[in-house]
């Protein structure tokens, strides 16, 4: 009977765990379609990058921080072909001059089916060569992109000084 009631206990503990998983999933979900009309909004060009690009993800709600050493992390969703395909976690530690802390949203478009499967493959870790765009109107007729990826921000709040992406990392998980 014990073993009967570790077990039956032990289940209940995943399905709980399963039910807040795919209710924190929906929350990024619903935020990353939120993000998206931001972006666009801001820059209606941008809707050639999300109609063009092989792949996309979009990270509605970055947190960064920093006093010589700082770190960002933030959740997301991946697309293909425009269809959610999975999630997206991206990680940052940064050293050098930066000290604040600010909140933005991140989209992160691949060229190609290379580039994609690199971040599905959890090998993406932007460079120091790439850079984000702040996005603004028209901001997207100009960028380009490096290493088969295009980056843009919107801030959301805060302040800090410091504007490089080098060094995140992401980890991909399926639908």
């Amino acid at each position: 009977m014990k073993k009967v009631t570790v077990t039956f206990f032990f289940a209940l503990l995943a399905i709980v765990g399963f039910a807040q998983e795919a209710k924190k999933d929906r929350r990024i979900v619903e935020d990353a379609i939120d993000a998206k009309a931001a972006f666009l909004e801001d820059d209606p060009e941008m809707e050639s990058f999300f109609s063009s690009s092989y792949g996309y993800i979009i990270l509605p709600n970055v947190g960064k921080g920093g006093l010589g050493i700082g770190g960002a992390a933030g959740n997301g969703v991946a697309y293909q072909g425009g269809n959610n395909i999975g999630f997206a976690k991206m990680t940052q530690i940064t050293i050098g001059f930066q000290a604040g802390g600010q909140a933005y949203s991140e989209v992160v478009f691949f060229e190609d089916q290379e580039a994609f499967e690199r971040f599905k493959n959890s090998k993406v870790e932007m460079s120091a060569q790439v850079s984000a765009v702040a996005a603004a109107e028209g901001a997207s007729l100009n960028a380009k992109y490096v290493e088969g990826v295009a980056v843009f921000t919107l801030a959301k709040g805060g302040l800090m000084y410091e504007a490089s992406v080098g060094g995140q990392q992401f980890k991909f998980r399926e639908k």
